[in-house]
């Protein structure tokens, strides 16, 4: 989590990941209007992230495959168009071009932020430090 740099701090950073297998499920909006979880076959958090239309994600949520682990803990949470909780091992992932294709409405899409970690290009870290 130290090599992150997110200059809003309106968004919860948590570390409950840390590169632990496990499944993950995902509050979608449906079409229709109404939420609806879906659990997943990715064991990605990203993939997962990267799964799903334009405002549909409201919660990823996480539940590692360790003996006695029966609850999920939320890893990525938005309230509005505002995203409040992310996990240190999914900000480490995004890409500016996932922000501005999809997530350009909410508090993700920011210049200062990419300016802060020298991403010029789609391809480059939103979160983490891009070599010059």
């Amino acid at each position: 989590m130290e090599n992150l740099k997110v200059l809003d701090r309106t968004i919860g950073l948590v570390n409950n990941i840390q590169d632990r297998k496990g499944k993950f499920r995902v509050i979608i909006k449906a079409k229709a209007g109404f939420m609806t979880v879906v659990d997943c076959m990715e064991t990605d958090v990203y993939h997962v992230f990267r799964a799903y239309k334009k405002g549909a994600i409201q919660t990823i949520q996480f539940q590692p495959d360790e003996e006695g682990f029966d609850f999920w803990m939320t890893v990525f949470a938005m309230k509005g168009k505002k995203v409040v909780i992310a996990d240190a091992t999914l900000l480490s992932q995004i890409t500016v071009g996932d922000i501005n294709q999809t997530w350009y409405n909410t508090n993700l899409y920011s210049q200062a932020q990419y300016s802060s970690v020298n991403a010029t290009n789609w391809g480059h870290k939103a979160f983490v430090q891009n070599e010059e």
